[in-house]
């Protein structure tokens, strides 16, 4: 099948453009998204839709980025289309909205592309995800934690967003531009691993191709479009239990309550998912995590009282208030300002690989952790708060950096091996309550914490003898220009 027929299948299968969808392509210069408009205007050419334009977005990232819009523009002149551009700098919003660059550049981008869709009098705006790209989001958001409704990855259609090569392999399209001598332009951007995508693309996924399978990317789309199937299924499902099982409650405007029988006999998964959308409407922006779902379900065991009126203590999550009573699962949303307890606002969590030798930046905490393979020449020089030695052979699997999170316990040095809460710790340090959700924390892959960033180690990671295979951590703050 050619990369036109393949294109013209996805379009049909997911409903994503008609003979008088007016689209827009994304832009960038780069080789999918040049090969995109390409196959655009052949798709126009023949009647299958129309073109309304090209968008173009300026990152302000690197020294090449007026190149690549001078290319953009070159580009959709040629083609003769007109063409919305815009630019901002995302690495300053990234600092202000204190979010990664990565997800700062995705909501910029994404913004213009509504606007340069409403310029065009466009119906939609066409991105240049391949199916290389989608497995990558796959194996990151593995990586970083996620459920069915993530593994899903990138859908076809996404609102007024479309993917028309979402199913073709990066190769194909390159091989379909050199075909037909048509440039493009590379991003040097894309050869810096210390971003986990790229990251991903140039070391894992060779490494799943050579030792475990050449296929790998096939294997990682077609999970993500059973997964979308899965999810869509249990979107429905319980959106019948939630009608079923829930109700608002009476007497308090913001609660709602669930028949804790009914969701008891429904499947885990159907259950988690009810209760975590009848969260997250109720945090009122709120971030709502696994381990606030989990303590909510765990109201819901045999072993908790269930006669008329009996109340269970209940417990707090970001901006409301779960508890037991009797039969009955009620989660009460707070006003803003309301009396008594503040609802608790979540924190902003973020969770990094963490490669040796390497370093990550955290753009939440405003700081750089790094590792490397150790030089104890002259240890005195080491002996200082931000750096830390730490047992290489005791770490399991990859290390990675993130912010605590509820329940976090480590064993700090000088307690004879006892674990400590991380919170009690903070505590005895005197770190701020608005400090601690920034304080780096290294953990390994059991996520059992090695270091706390400028504090202190695990006990169980010290080194006791100087033949020991050990690690260098080092914590550097980001100083904002």
């Amino acid at each position: 099948m050619t990369v036109i027929d393949r294109v013209r299948r996805t379009i049909h299968d997911h409903h994503l453009a008609g003979r008088d969808t007016r689209l827009v392509v994304a832009l960038s210069g780069g080789a999918d998204s040049v090969a995109l408009a390409h196959l655009a205007h052949e798709l126009a050419t023949a009647g299958d839709l129309v073109v309304a334009g090209a968008a173009h977005f300026n990152h302000r990232l690197r020294q090449t980025a007026e190149r690549d819009e001078r290319f953009s523009v070159a580009l959709a002149e040629s083609l003769g289309w007109p063409i919305a551009t815009d630019r901002e700098d995302v690495a300053a919003r990234a600092r202000r909205e204190h979010r990664s660059l990565e997800d700062a550049a995705r909501t910029a981008r994404h913004e213009f592309f509504e606007r340069a869709r409403i310029e065009l009098g466009a119906d939609v705006v066409a991105l240049g995800h391949t199916r290389d790209d989608q497995a990558e989001t796959v194996l990151l958001r593995l990586v970083r934690g996620t459920g069915a409704r993530g593994l899903a990855a990138m859908y076809p259609r996404n609102g007024a967003i479309v993917r028309p090569v979402l199913d073709c392999r990066r190769s194909e399209l390159r091989a379909y531009l050199h075909a037909r001598g048509i440039a493009f332009v590379e991003d040097e951007s894309n050869q810096d691993v210390a971003i986990p995508r790229n990251r991903v693309r140039a070391e894992l996924i060779p490494l799943l191709e050579a030792r475990f399978n050449p296929g790998i990317v096939d294997v990682l789309a077609d999970h993500a479009a059973l997964a979308r199937d899965e999810w869509a299924w249990m979107e429905v499902a319980a959106d019948e239990l939630a009608r079923q099982a829930g109700r608002a409650a009476r007497g308090h405007e913001r609660a709602r309550e669930f028949d804790v029988a009914a969701l008891a006999a429904s499947p885990p998964a159907l259950r988690r998912l009810v209760i975590w959308r009848a969260m997250t409407e109720a945090a009122a922006g709120r971030r709502v995590t696994f381990d606030h779902v989990e303590a909510v379900l765990r109201l819901l065991e045999p072993t908790r009282r269930a006669h008329a009126g009996a109340v269970d203590g209940g417990l707090d999550a970001p901006g409301q208030r779960a508890e037991r009573i009797g039969a009955r699962l009620v989660l009460t949303g707070r006003h803003d300002g309301a009396v008594g307890r503040p609802a608790v606002k979540a924190a902003n969590l973020f969770r990094y690989p963490l490669s040796i030798p390497g370093e990550v930046e955290l753009v939440e905490a405003g700081c750089i952790v790094s590792a490397n393979v150790a030089n104890l020449a002259n240890p005195a020089n080491l002996a200082n708060p931000d750096t830390a030695i730490v047992r290489s052979d005791v770490c399991r699997g990859p290390l990675a950096v993130r912010n605590r999170r509820p329940g976090d316990r480590f064993r700090p040095i000088g307690l004879g091996g006892r674990q400590k809460k991380l919170q009690d710790y903070f505590v005895d340090r005197k770190v701020t309550r608005q400090a601690r959700d920034r304080v780096p924390l290294v953990v390994d892959d059991n996520d059992r914490i090695v270091w706390v960033a400028g504090h202190g180690i695990d006990a169980e990671f010290r080194v006791t003898d100087p033949t020991q295979a050990v690690l260098i951590l080092r914590l550097r703050q980001v100083q904002n220009t």
